[in-house]
């Protein structure tokens, strides 16, 4: 069963001393690119927190996003400077003054003069709310791998319709094949009948350049490989691993025998059906970069 690299996840946790919430969105990147955000205290657990996401979901663009909200804490997370401000506070009011107005907001301008308000760096988690951060990240991981299996189940069934197009379109090829082949005897038969009666020639060197036409515009191992190629798409659709990389190579080659046919042909009603099977395989090609 194939996976999507698109997913969603999100899981809370609460109890009397703080609230946690961790959001996972996921889209398709070649590689593991992970972006978290977190609150300070959990920045050492960074390298923790990229192993876990790892052996989950492997691979996609994955922001994953963390909140804490400690309930019990009464302490301000910011650092006010109360003596900075009133000499901030003193020195504008004198300059107001000075300058004989009567207006202007000099409790915000002293307020937000340079290092009167700084932050204040939060305190390192203890075990028990790293335990509990990590129930939820594997909590909203395990739901993201659930949305990307269903998402998975959608492309596939899409793929399969995509292939049934493909098939259908290889079948009327198949059909087509003969008739192009006999329109082709026959024309040569009409151009070339007047002319070898009426000139001397090798018979055998024209019935070896004859085969040797036929050979060129001879699809049959195409079709034949084309219908291997898409039998192959569709058994790696069934495997439980990685396969988005491989169902892309595979997708390669059914677009070189399509292209193959098309050139080879040199059949309108076969081209025909050749856009169509392009047509439908750039849709397999498309959706294939979404695939685990």
């Amino acid at each position: 069963m194939i996976k999507s690299m698109t997913g969603y996840g999100l899981a809370g946790l609460e109890d009397k001393n703080f609230i946690i919430s961790v959001e996972v969105k996921t889209l398709n990147s070649k590689f593991l690119d992970l972006s978290i955000r977190s609150p300070k205290q959990f920045s050492d657990k960074e390298l923790e927190i990229r192993n876990m996401v790892s052996g989950v979901l492997e691979r996609g663009k994955v922001n994953l996003n963390i909140e804490f909200t400690n309930k019990t804490t009464e302490d301000l997370p910011i650092s006010i400077n109360e003596d900075l401000f009133l000499t901030y506070f003193s020195k504008y009011q004198a300059m107001l003054e000075k300058a004989g107005s009567q207006s202007g907001e000099i409790f915000k301008l002293a307020l937000q003069s340079p290092n009167v308000i700084s932050n204040i760096s939060e305190k390192n988690t203890d075990a028990q709310e790293w335990e509990s951060i990590k129930v939820a990240i594997t909590k909203a991981l395990k739901e993201c791998d659930v949305f990307r299996s269903d998402e998975g189940k959608v492309l596939e069934g899409k793929f399969m319709e995509n292939l049934s197009v493909i098939r259908n379109g290889l079948g009327e090829v198949k059909s087509a094949d003969p008739v192009r082949k006999e329109r082709i005897r026959e024309r040569i038969r009409n151009n070339f009948k007047d002319w070898l009666e009426e000139n001397s020639f090798d018979k055998n060197r024209f019935e070896q350049e004859l085969i040797y036409y036929f050979e060129k515009i001879d699809i049959t191992e195409e079709l034949v490989r084309l219908e291997t190629h898409l039998d192959y798409f569709e058994k790696n659709l069934k495997v439980d691993n990685n396969q988005g990389k491989k169902l892309g190579f595979i997708s390669q080659e059914i677009g070189r025998e399509i292209n193959t046919i098309g050139s080879k042909a040199n059949d309108a009603h076969i081209q025909k059906h050749v856009v169509i099977m392009k047509d439908e395989l750039e849709k397999i090609k498309e959706q294939s970069l979404n695939i685990l």
